[in-house]
């Protein structure tokens, strides 16, 4: 597999992203190109270049105060554009950046288009629950959607979650302020008999306390709610655990507990620990990219490598353009 690598976006690029890219590039069977600045890039490995690694030149960088609009028309030789245009031009098979968010999606309607039958991509959030994981799709592509737009959402996230969490027939829910049909904003309210029309595994409503319950394979939202309950939970969780941590070094005593149930919050970290998806599909455009988190170190990059080269290998863009089709036709 062929990836893209944009070595100057995030908040601690240039180094994190190059270690991050070479970890997942010793591990996995890719051919990796390096894009940004080539004497950064040359620098950094000053044993000489593995095989298989490419540097691909790029004169600009996209910072996160720079408006999507602007760094479109202005950067076109930034690092992120780049990055999405090896994929244009298919030079590569997935491209990855942690970089400025609202650029990288901007850059990748732009460039790569929307795949025929979807009118909005979405992203594609992974999230542990009680009995596994949940897919949580849109996470913050889009604030202000249309019922249609959530229909399609709940498409590509059934065939991600499908493939990705190896479910035959992925649970869709609607993300509400109650199960009750009638209860909701007017996106909701409208959206609900469209979903039922046209998901037969649609399972209605769930209230945000039920978001991690394992109730549900596919949560469908718009983008604002979506990124709301995705940072809220990064937050949560890290905050329940410094809890525990912060509770037993106040009562030493304690210490004799933490060590019967050392193993069980080293499963909980790893469970609630975001970086072990390490980045997010844009599902909707028409070549595999993903956001990586901005704060993403080396080993969420890595991680986030390794969700493009499994969402490459089960070859999750195809069957998306499939399934449209196959929907589309059926409903002419």
């Amino acid at each position: 597999m062929r990836i893209a690598v944009d070595v100057m976006g995030g908040d601690h690029a240039p180094e994190a992203v190059l270690q991050g890219a070479l970890k997942a590039h010793s591990e996995l069977a890719l051919e990796t190109t390096l894009v940004g600045p080539p004497d950064v890039i040359r620098s950094f490995f000053s044993t000489g270049i593995p095989a298989n690694i490419h540097i691909h030149p790029a004169s600009q960088v996209i910072s996160n105060s720079d408006k999507p609009a602007q760094a479109l028309r202005e950067k076109k030789d930034s690092s992120l554009a780049q990055t999405i245009r090896l994929l244009k031009e298919k030079q590569v098979d997935a491209a990855i950046s942690a970089g400025n968010s609202g650029a990288q999606l901007a850059i990748s309607l732009f460039d790569l288009g929307r795949l025929e039958g979807i009118s909005r991509p979405a992203i594609a959030a992974t999230l542990p629950t009680l009995t596994g994981k949940v897919i949580l799709i849109d996470a913050g592509a889009n604030t202000d959607c249309k019922p249609n737009n959530l229909v399609e959402f709940a498409l590509m996230g059934k065939i991600y979650a499908k493939e990705m969490l190896e479910i035959d027939n992925p649970r869709v829910a609607l993300i509400s302020n109650g199960h009750e049909e009638s209860k909701g904003n007017e996106l909701v309210q409208q959206s609900y008999p469209l979903l039922r029309e046209k998901e037969k595994n649609f399972i209605g409503n769930l209230e945000g306390r039920d978001i991690l319950s394992g109730q549900a394979d596919v949560l469908v939202c718009d983008g604002f709610t979506g990124n709301l309950i995705l940072k809220f939970a990064e937050g949560l969780a890290f905050s329940i655990y410094d809890f525990i941590k912060t509770d037993i070094k106040k009562h030493p005593t304690h210490l004799i507990g933490l060590l019967l149930i050392r193993g069980i919050l080293k499963s909980f970290k790893q469970k609630i620990d975001w970086r072990e998806h390490g980045g997010a599909p844009l599902l909707g455009v028409d070549g595999a990219v993903i956001f990586a988190h901005g704060a993403s170190d080396a080993y969420a990059v890595a991680s986030g490598i390794r969700t493009a080269y499994t969402l490459h290998q089960k070859n999750i863009l195809q069957k998306i353009k499939e399934k449209i089709n196959g929907t589309s036709k059926s409903h002419q």
